[in-house]
């Protein structure tokens, strides 16, 4: 059964069930024949599974996650993350049938510039990785004012109800970044279980991945919820204004509710740590000092710990990569605390470069089509990607030529976007490669506001901690002084 509702906290309520965005849809109620007939492959996979592959592989599998927990059949949650996986499937069901509708007319399509450091395998790869990566349709404009009202409750037949909040406003947001919608149900929906994840925060939500660790699930509070979807509008025009922000990519919010109890929250975004391969150190910063510092594990541990400001102490050599860098934290951190936030976290996880990596350096350097290539790069119209051999001279003309593809534009839409050339690579907008070593980077945690609250506690804190960086401070002074250490870490 779906029916329509209001955004938690919101004085408008999107009446018309035939209106919706994205169109009209029976009364149903879900059963378990409706929710899993459609992935009878996906929901026995983890069955078929054990018998293909053995003990052994289970055994293996398991000792490269020691940290993550699978939250199996026995597992306290697994029930929870069942009607999740159960939910989520039926919901992006719903906005696969029903597409968004045609908005103003979509951007150019982007020429994508491939500079591998050789050769014909490379460009083989490349064609391969295209045919995967480029979304398949192109976003049919940003969200309206309904995109971001609309309410959409399913009812199912196990007992459960499973909210989709904002609905057609996150599909156009996972349309424009090249994520499908089969893709993310595939990774979201029944099949292999998600794994617990045990944060050293001292917030009460929970946390989990997806069995491949691409996305990342976390509880929220109905608070926390109203203030993510009140900011939501501005969210999406920041990203429009610089795609290649360093702000986490909400996927979704939803809500589930079990047989008449209380309402849970959770939201969906990409990981900021993936791909996970490798990644020797993982940090949460907020650039202050109290409550800073978590206890290492023992060396030669696989235990998986995200460590703290105090724990940091190295330089992030970042190379070329660093101007952009710190003028990207200038843009998205002036934007939080024009929203009035405070108590966000720059991730941060450090992977070092295999020779392979640095040999086979690759990066896709995107414009609009239709400008002139720079002479190092001939654009082939049929095929928009193009290989040439990376070298200073190659990456600094480019360079110059996107800005001044800027400047002759002379328009709102690109001015002032900071863009740079994309490893190519998952993930890569949180992805920068300096020398030697690889950083994965985003700013999460995107909704505490400094209200009553906050500023009572940053009363105590100062009085509790005198003299000491605490935490809780004004949105200008957190932003300050976030920008302030990346400054100071990186060279």
């Amino acid at each position: 059964m779906q029916r329509r509702g209001r955004i938690p906290g919101s004085r408008r309520h999107h009446q018309s069930e035939r209106s919706c965005t994205w169109g009209r849809w029976p009364h149903q109620v879900l059963g378990p024949t409706s929710i899993l007939a459609h992935s009878v492959e996906a929901g026995s996979r983890s069955v078929s599974t054990v018998s293909r592959r053995g003990l052994l592989w289970h055994l293996r599998a398991r000792h490269s996650r020691v940290g993550l927990f699978e939250i199996g059949p026995g597992h306290e949650l697994h029930r929870m993350t069942r009607m999740m996986q159960e939910g989520l499937w039926a919901a992006t069901q719903v906005s696969m049938n029903n597409p968004p509708r045609e908005g103003p007319p979509p951007p150019p399509s982007p020429i994508q510039y491939i500079l591998p450091g050789a050769c014909q395998a490379g460009a083989k790869l490349a064609q391969q990785k295209a045919s995967t990566q480029l979304p398949t349709q192109q976003p049919a404009g940003p969200p309206t004012q309904k995109d971001f009202l609309e309410v959409m409750t399913q009812v199912h037949q196990e007992g459960f109800e499973l909210g989709t909040l904002a609905g057609p406003a996150f599909a156009r947001l996972r349309q424009s970044i090249g994520l499908t919608e089969e893709d993310y149900q595939a990774t979201l929906g029944p099949g292999d279980p998600y794994l617990q994840f045990f944060s050293t925060s001292k917030s009460k939500a929970s946390f989990f991945l997806t069995h491949d660790q691409r996305f990342f699930v976390k509880t929220q509070r109905r608070q926390e919820v109203q203030v993510l979807l009140a900011h939501l509008p501005r969210y999406v025009q920041h990203l429009q204004q610089h795609p290649h922000s360093l702000l986490a990519r909400l996927l979704g919010v939803y809500s589930l509710r079990v047989a008449r109890g209380k309402k849970k929250y959770f939201i969906i975004m990409q990981c900021i740590f993936y791909p996970t391969s490798r990644i020797s150190e993982r940090y949460d910063i907020k650039g202050c000092e109290v409550s800073r510092w978590v206890d290492p594990a023992p060396e030669g541990s696989p235990l998986i710990l995200v460590l703290k400001d105090l724990n940091f102490q190295k330089t992030m050599k970042l190379g070329a990569q660093r101007s952009w860098f710190l003028r990207q934290m200038e843009l998205d951190t002036t934007f939080l605390r024009e929203l009035n936030m405070l108590d966000y976290s720059l991730l941060v996880a450090i992977q070092f470069l295999h020779k392979d990596d640095k040999d086979g350096y690759r990066y896709i350097f995107s414009t609009f089509r239709g400008h002139m290539a720079p002479p190092e790069v001939s654009v082939q119209r049929q095929n928009p990607l193009v290989l040439c051999p990376l070298t200073p001279e190659v990456i600094t003309r480019l360079s110059s030529h996107l800005r001044s593809l800027h400047g002759a534009q002379k328009s709102k839409k690109t001015e002032g976007q900071n863009l740079r050339m994309l490893p190519d690579l998952p993930n890569a907008l949180h992805i920068l490669d300096g020398p030697d070593q690889r950083y994965f980077l985003g700013l999460v945690d995107l909704t505490t506001v400094y209200g009553f609250r906050k500023r009572l506690e940053h009363l105590w804190k100062i009085v509790r901690y005198p003299g000491q960086s605490i935490s809780t401070v004004s949105p200008a002074h957190y932003a300050r002084r976030l920008c302030r250490w990346v400054e100071a870490h990186s060279e």
